[in-house]
């Protein structure tokens, strides 16, 4: 089997290679002998009926400064591709969610992974909601009022923008702090949106487990253990992956959202556990899948691709 393939992507040129999962999965289509295109969400277009893009075929090799030679910037026709990958990075935006828009035109005669349709309407910190026996208290609002009758109640809370990624904007406001007022402030003062406010879990300091599960079923996991001084986990800002393996609990929480997960399309999904409790579903551009590989040589990349070209057979 041979698909044609094009990955909605930041720029693949400035990617991490020895760490980006998008690179990992355009590497293992290559491998297994797809056509690999790329573009930028920017390239995206509507036209006259057609889900448009400008973009490149690519050759790609794992040697870092050398690891892509573009073909001729094409206009293409995203509806003639077997498969179309929604992996840019968040903010998840007006433009990150137009982009769903566009993509849901295509789908599934055109199979866009993860479904942009629950990409949409499942973002990281909304999707666990369906689930509040597997999370710890959770509040979702915008009023002060209400914020500070949940902090009086639970005491340590993590504070975070409700659509933020990456660790940004995180912060722990312990029982003693006295800056929720200012934070209030400064958040609403960016945006509309609201806040999402968790009970602080003190397990975070053995590690924000990242389970991957493909096509809703566990294939491991790793642990993303805090630099010292720090709350928050994320690769992004220090924290240091490490091998761990999967628990009864973890494999309990998947079996309770993998079902879901599989019914809506959602093929390559992370999901972060503190502890005993789920924390997010991240579906939107997930990661993980070369540590996971270099900690137990799974290959994660190749499992989703069987899952693919299962669905394309």
């Amino acid at each position: 089997m041979t698909l044609r393939v094009a990955f909605q992507m930041d720029p693949i040129e400035a990617v991490d290679i020895s760490a980006d999962s998008s690179f990992r999965i355009a590497l293992e289509a290559q491998t297994r002998g797809h056509e690999v295109h790329v573009y930028t969400p920017d390239q995206l277009s509507f036209r006259e009926g057609r889900i448009m893009a400008r973009a490149r075929a690519v050759h790609l090799q794992a040697v870092k400064g050398a690891h892509v030679e573009f073909g001729p910037e094409e206009d293409v026709d995203l509806g003639q591709f077997d498969v179309v990958w929604l992996r840019q990075d968040p903010p998840f935006d007006m433009g990150y969610i137009t982009t769903t828009h566009l993509l849901d035109m295509i789908h599934p005669r055109t199979l866009v992974v993860n479904d942009p349709f629950w990409v949409r309407n499942y973002p990281e910190k909304l999707l666990v909601l369906q689930f509040p026996a597997l999370t710890p208290p959770t509040m979702i609002a915008r009023d002060l009022a209400t914020i500070r009758a949940f902090k009086a109640k639970h005491g340590d809370v993590i504070l975070k923008p409700l659509y933020g990624n990456g660790g940004a904007g995180v912060f722990r406001l312990d029982p003693n702090d006295r800056n929720l007022a200012s934070l209030h402030e400064l958040f609403t003062g960016i945006n509309r949106e609201p806040l999402i406010v968790q009970k602080f879990l003190p397990a975070v300091s053995k590690g924000d487990k990242r389970i991957i599960l493909v096509d809703g079923q566990p294939i491991g996991a790793i642990n993303r253990v805090p630099a010292a001084g720090e709350t928050r986990s994320n690769m992004h800002v220090g924290g240091r992956p490490e091998p761990v393996k999967l628990t009864a609990r973890d494999r309990e929480i998947c079996a309770a959202i993998g079902p879901l997960l599989r019914e809506k399309g959602q093929v390559f999904v992370g999901i972060d556990v503190i502890g005993d409790y789920l924390t997010e579903i991240n579906v939107t551009s997930p990661t993980g899948l070369q540590e996971l590989e270099r900690f137990d040589g799974t290959n994660g990349a190749a499992l989703i691709w069987e899952a693919i070209e299962a669905r394309r057979g």
